[in-house]
């Protein structure tokens, strides 16, 4: 069968695991706005979702052909050759566009693009390939593609060559870079990728400065966006979920156990969850609460920061040694600051969904400072649920800001005095101003929730 919906991600609604001695597999569905937003068609609508095949266990389903309805899985080293996909995700993908986007080399090292970068780019254009050739095959006369995001980049070229009569569209749910950042990347190798998004019939992006930024780099590069549309679609925040989940047994029992470890009496809590991304800047946070600590020493014994960390793409050296120096520098300001009846920083680096929930409900602060963000969901989340009202410290550089940045108190993510100051007055907030502030941010919050969005992008691509 063929569809006339189709999305494409490295990583898909589905993954499976090995179970013990039998062998046997286990699937296990996965979140986000992404599989929200497609939830909006209703499995009636036959669409098909194009994905990665990423462990083991996702591997041998693909071997012995077992597979969910709508979902295609792609074991991309048996079609393009071993290390295909390492090269692509690992190498090119998160060592490398996310480093442009996110603006994060230190460039008196960084990055070197040499003969061993030009080998691994073969596999990102191989990734690519087997995403197209799949795409292709399952795609129906006239159908609606919804490619997402940078490791994706060349796919709507490619598919445009081998499918002309499909309607493409490309998401990133990344910022995109100016162009003189952008311009690290070689000549030939941004305008590939530049020429590949522009294979779709629309683009779509997180907010008007990533959509500027990437018309910005064609006009630069390429001359121009051509035909191409390009939109804005700013994800927001399921609220029936996030409200109905919050409220479940298992994030009342995190709550209690929280407040157990926050202790004594009418404490404030300065919250933060994130993935220990280079991106998300936690280190600095913890900077910016230490200074508070010292300059403010009137908030010793009267705040406790909740810092969840969970640890992201520690099959790579660089954020092994971020989420290593996250916890060092947690651990040394509890060894400066603590006392017996007080812990500054709980931090915790085990993902736990519900003991996120109930510190977004226990959140007088909520701390959001990237250095650079594509949109940033728990900016949006916090103010959703928060069961008293809660001011937000965000981050200039993330993308929430330009939807957020009217009722939060804005920082730059590098100026850690700065931070702290900005954590003194939200901490001090009147609570009436901060409770008036919330509702604005919870509404701007969940302006799009995943089903519009998705919605929205699929009905621009099919009116185009």
């Amino acid at each position: 069968m063929v569809s006339d919906i189709l999305v494409a991600s490295n990583r898909g609604p589905v993954s499976y695991a090995l179970r013990g001695a039998d062998g046997g597999l286990e699937a296990r569905r996965g979140g986000g706005g992404l599989v929200s937003g497609l939830s909006a068609i209703g499995p009636e609508a036959g669409a098909v979702w194009v994905c990665a095949a990423l462990g083991e266990g996702d591997r041998e389903a693909v071997r012995r052909g077992v597979g969910e309805k709508g979902v295609r899985m792609l074991d991309v080293d048996a079609l393009a050759g071993d290390g295909t996909h390492a090269a692509a995700y690992n190498d090119v993908a998160n060592s490398v566009l996310w480093f442009v986007h996110h603006m994060l080399y230190q460039t008196p090292l960084e990055p070197v693009f040499d003969a061993a970068f030009r080998r691994r780019w073969e596999g990102y254009r191989a990734y690519n390939r087997a995403f197209a050739r799949a795409l292709a095959e399952e795609a129906a006369p006239g159908a609606a593609v919804l490619v997402q995001d940078y490791h994706l980049a060349l796919a709507p070229g490619m598919l445009r060559e081998l499918r002309p009569d499909l309607r493409i569209g490309h998401f990133s749910h990344t910022p995109w870079a100016p162009p003189d950042y952008f311009g690290l990347l070689p000549d030939d190798i941004a305008r590939e990728l530049l020429h590949g998004m522009l294979g779709a019939d629309r683009l779509g992006f997180l907010t008007h400065r990533w959509a500027e930024a990437f018309a910005a780099c064609c006009a630069r590069a390429v001359g121009g966006t051509g035909r191409t549309g390009i939109g804005v679609h700013g994800l927001g925040a399921d609220a029936g979920f996030l409200r109905a989940r919050s409220r479940e047994a298992d994030v009342e029992e995190r709550m209690a156990a929280l407040r157990e470890q926050i202790g004594g009496t009418g404490r404030k809590t300065v919250v933060r969850v994130d993935r220990t991304e280079l991106s998300k800047n936690i280190v600095r946070g913890l900077l910016a609460y230490r200074e508070l600590l010292t300059s403010r020493p009137e908030w010793r014994e009267r705040v406790v920061h909740i810092a969840f960390a969970y640890p992201s793409r520690q099959d790579l050296e660089v954020y092994r040694r971020y989420t290593a120096e996250v916890s060092r520098v947690a651990e040394e300001i509890n060894a400066e600051f603590g006392t017996e009846t007080w812990t500054p920083v709980l931090l915790h680096v085990k993902d736990d969904f519900a003991r996120s929930l109930a510190a977004y409900r226990l959140a007088d602060v909520a701390l959001v400072n990237p250095v650079r963000d594509g949109m940033n969901l728990v900016a949006k989340e916090v103010p959703v649920v928060s069961d008293e009202g809660c001011a937000l410290v965000l981050s200039r550089e993330a993308g929430a800001h330009e939807e957020l940045g009217a009722d939060a108190v804005t920082v730059n993510p590098y100026d850690v005095t700065g931070t702290a100051r900005a954590l003194h007055e939200a901490l001090s907030m009147d609570p009436a101003d901060r409770a008036a502030r919330t509702a604005r941010l919870a509404a701007a919050a969940t302006a799009l929730p995943p089903q519009r969005w998705f919605l929205d992008q699929l009905e621009a691509l099919r009116g185009k």
